[in-house]
């Protein structure tokens, strides 16, 4: 008897879950992410050009592990991102209670001394860590509304190394936003043209609004896909308090081996006149085999008249970039040498770490490991 009313227990279970998979789609749970390390050395032996990550010295650093979270049931889906180490913490997401600012960093020799100064980052003493936390709802194939703290649309470069085909990242990406916090609807009307507009916080990179202007940032990205291998993005970003940025971003696949990117932006900061920047990048890529890739970043990157405190060029001063890459593929593991100089309109670049002494140029070399699962 016990037996039986254990499998007609079985049996109702099996039922139910049948239906419950009828009337509802659901996806396992994804685990993805990746994990990176790097060693750089800059040629004037101090810290000289102002990127976002590899910024140390002579050294073999950490980059971050990175562990994001999805899941889809029915209709509703989510996405959590969570990263640990420099990376992924205070250098690309500021601190929320002293919310860090691209300052002007004075290099000093062996002895103290200063010779002169390189670009970083002021930052509170902790960090907030998680890079997305959303959820979304698709009412139809074509429509749907997301809301939560998100990596942002803007821009060709993503803080994840496993996004981007070098390691070291542009002028552009480094002052340009990172996540926006907000509310923003997806209209897909073809396979070929997609509408977002959304409302977000006052501030890039915060998930707290300022209670006095809440969410007062407008945000809208056009996306075309003209032919197949060609992706365009049209993207702007406007606020009171963030000002307002204007991004085009867009790539085409020209041969199956050859690859061009391109990136332009202009921001200008709020209630200011002629204070922010302007640039442009361009990604070249080949595929010499299937685990061989070669790549070139062109940047020109220019701070307006009244720029003030930014990483790159002093006020109503330009640089240019040029990054030469590979990537090296086994697996999930990429090796990325890379060979960086930039050069600027003005001395602003330390010459050696024994003087004073400033120049317009300034050349790194960096290996970085990353591995994606």
């Amino acid at each position: 008897m016990f037996k039986k009313l254990l499998s007609l227990i079985a049996l109702a279970g099996v039922s139910y879950a049948n239906a419950q998979d009828s009337t509802s789609t659901s996806t396992p749970l994804t685990i993805s992410g990746s994990v990176d390390t790097y060693y750089k050395y800059d040629f004037s032996k101090v810290p000289n050009i102002g990127t976002s990550f590899a910024s140390d010295q002579n050294s073999v650093s950490l980059g971050m592990i990175d562990i994001a979270l999805k899941k889809t049931t029915g209709k509703a889906s989510f996405v959590g991102e969570v990263s640990f180490g420099p990376r992924g913490q205070a250098q690309s997401i500021p601190d929320q209670a002293f919310n860090a600012v691209p300052v002007e960093v004075e290099n000093v020799d062996e002895d103290g001394d200063p010779i002169g100064t390189g670009s970083g980052f002021g930052l509170g003493s902790s960090s907030f860590h998680i890079q997305n936390l959303y959820a979304t709802y698709a009412f139809t194939d074509k429509f749907s509304m997301t809301a939560g703290y998100m990596g942002t649309f803007v821009g060709y470069e993503v803080i994840s190394p496993v996004g981007n085909f070098h390691y070291s990242t542009s002028y552009l990406f480094t002052n340009g936003p990172f996540q926006n916090a907000g509310i923003k609807a997806n209209f897909t009307p073809s396979s070929k043209v997609g509408l977002m507009v959304g409302l977000f916080n006052t501030s890039w990179n915060s998930y707290q609004a300022d209670p006095n202007y809440g969410v007062n940032t407008f945000g809208a990205q056009l996306s075309l896909t003209p032919v197949e291998g060609w992706s365009a993005y049209l993207n702007v970003l406007t606020g009171s308090q963030s000002g307002t940025i204007l991004d085009l971003t867009t790539a085409y696949q020209i041969t199956d081996k050859f690859k061009l990117g391109l990136n332009a932006a202009d921001w200008s900061a709020p209630d200011a006149d002629d204070n922010g920047y302007t640039g442009i990048a361009l990604y070249p890529s080949v595929s010499v085999t299937p685990n061989i890739g070669l790549g070139l970043r062109g940047e020109y990157f220019m701070t307006k008249k009244n720029g003030g405190a930014l990483v790159g060029a002093p006020e109503d001063e330009a640089i240019t970039s040029l990054t030469f890459s590979g990537n090296l593929k086994s697996g999930g593991l990429t090796f990325i040498p890379e060979f960086r100089i930039d050069n600027s309109s003005v001395d602003q670049f330390a010459k050696n770490n024994t003087s004073n002494s400033l120049t317009k140029s300034a050349a790194q070399f960096s290996l970085a490991v990353v591995y994606a699962f």
